[in-house]
């Protein structure tokens, strides 16, 4: 079979975009045109890990030894991984920790509607990857209008190698982007392909006030969110929780796994009971999560089933520290029918108390909507709210009094 462009390739752009228009994604028929203009396949290497967003299974494809599957993925919603484990990884067998991917073309284009460019805006990307959402900013605004930061100077050669094939020459700059580029600045927008748990403020330095920071936010708790800031007058930016972001961490603020699920001891840890079915916690609503992470900041949670798998014969809730992997811990074993649930917490933290009394708030709270949340970011400090910038949440006093 030949591995040349197939005969429909214009058709299958036009149905992904009715997809993506469909789905709320791709609203602005200005945005419509770059994608037709920009063709996704130009970005994509000969090898890549499908990682579904809905049903399906992970598996790799390859365009010399599979054409077909392989246009079918790179024009379908879907995360395509590109490198694991900065390059140490082999992308075909879908091990190790994604590092770098051409991001579902859903996501992408939700995070370029939210950045509300205009014509003469200057644009500072944090994270090049393949170099397809540098190449569409690239044909929205022009290529003198974008700078895009990559740290890993072998997907930043790969980019630049996609883009002059594609035809767009914007400036590449290889560095971390956690300091951004500020000798490009400054920027109207801030386009960020990476999750961060602190935005570096390096990023609202390097933005005209009144210009917009988008980027995916994770403390590591629960899925990822997407956040726009605004940037206002005294250094400070404010925005708010808009929808879920499951993006790859950036570099410098990848978290240091806590001990492995399993590994820890039970005699080793204080034991207590809960009346709460962590299942609640684990699956309540994204929102629970952002009160979570930053009422207990620094750990991850696990939900695994027991007994065939399935979870019938029970589940373990597992509340892991992200400092490092002598850190604290927390187990809790939830078995059916049982009125209350074993718990058992080792280190210096008790994750769980923490974790529940974070939930329970939210629950008091009235269950608030992800909308409400905000965060603020400003150059001593970054806190997320509820409703209002006064009203933040901070580790065990959430609102106590009005912030500057």
């Amino acid at each position: 079979m030949s591995h040349s462009a197939p005969d429909d390739l214009a058709g299958r752009i036009e149905r992904l975009a009715d997809r993506l228009a469909e789905s709320g994604d791709l609203a602005d028929p200005r945005w419509r045109a770059a994608l037709l203009a920009v063709p996704r396949h130009l970005f994509v290497p000969q090898r890549a890990w499908v990682s579904p967003n809905g049903p399906g299974e992970p598996h790799p494809v390859d365009r010399v030894a599979d054409p077909g599957s392989w246009w079918d993925a790179v024009y379908d919603d879907t995360v395509l991984v590109t490198q694991f484990d900065d390059g140490a990884g082999e992308v075909t067998t879908g091990e190790g920790l994604p590092t770098s991917s051409n991001s579902a073309p859903g996501a992408v284009f939700a995070f370029l509607e939210q950045l509300w460019v205009h014509q003469g805006n200057r644009v500072l990307e944090i994270g090049t990857g393949t170099g397809w959402t540098a190449a569409l900013l690239a044909h929205r605004l022009g290529e003198a209008a974008v700078t895009s930061v990559e740290i890993d100077p072998g997907v930043a050669a790969r980019a630049r190698e996609n883009l002059d094939a594609a035809g767009y020459h914007p400036r590449l700059v290889v560095g971390d982007g956690a300091g951004g580029y500020p000798e490009g600045g400054p920027y109207d927008r801030v386009h960020v392909t990476c999750a961060v748990r602190h935005v570096p403020y390096a990023w609202v330095e390097q933005t005209r006030p009144g210009g917009t920071i988008v980027t995916p936010y994770s403390t590591g708790y629960g899925f990822g969110h997407l956040v726009r800031l605004a940037v206002a007058g005294e250094g400070r930016a404010v925005g708010r929780f808009l929808g879920p972001a499951g993006y790859m961490m950036l570099r410098s603020q990848r978290p240091t796994a806590g001990p492995a699920v399993g590994a820890a001891r039970h005699e080793e840890g204080e034991r207590s009971a809960t009346g709460i079915d962590p299942r609640s916690i684990a699956w309540e609503s994204d929102a629970a999560d952002i009160a979570i992470g930053a009422l207990a900041p620094g750990c991850q949670y696990r939900l695994s089933p027991t007994g065939d798998g399935d979870g019938s014969e029970g589940w373990i809730f597992w509340l892991l520290e992200n400092a490092g992997h002598q850190g604290a811990w927390a187990k809790v074993v939830c078995r059916p029918g049982r009125a209350e649930f074993e718990v058992i917490q080792y280190g210096s933290r008790r994750l769980w108390d923490e974790v529940a009394r974070a939930y329970l708030w939210w629950v008091g709270q009235g269950r608030p909507e992800r909308g409400r949340f905000g965060i603020t970011v400003s150059p001593g400090d970054q806190y997320v709210w509820l409703d209002h910038p006064r009203q933040a949440l901070r580790p065990g006093h959430p609102f106590p009094g009005e912030q500057p």
